[in-house]
């Protein structure tokens, strides 16, 4: 079954949350380097991290990067 790349960054960053390889507070790579990590392009990314942030997984704000969020449910505000 074919799964769009975005879901493949979602469904990574939220297993390595689950596992502990991840905490909250923690920094992830650029945008760029995501792209690179994940073998796909800027905006694939970008998309992954709207839906994470929409989830509350992740917070940030443009130019100082994006984060874990510190608690569940926890997300940037507009």
């Amino acid at each position: 079954m074919y799964v769009p790349d975005y879901q493949r960054i979602v469904e990574d960053i939220t297993k390595r949350l689950a596992v502990g390889l991840l905490k909250p507070g923690d920094a992830l790579p650029s945008i760029a380097q995501m792209a690179v990590q994940y073998e796909t392009s800027q905006s694939t990314v970008k998309i992954a991290l709207t839906v994470l942030r929409t989830q509350g997984i992740v917070r940030g704000h443009q130019g100082k990067g994006t984060y874990i969020a510190d608690a569940p449910g926890e997300s940037s505000p507009s």
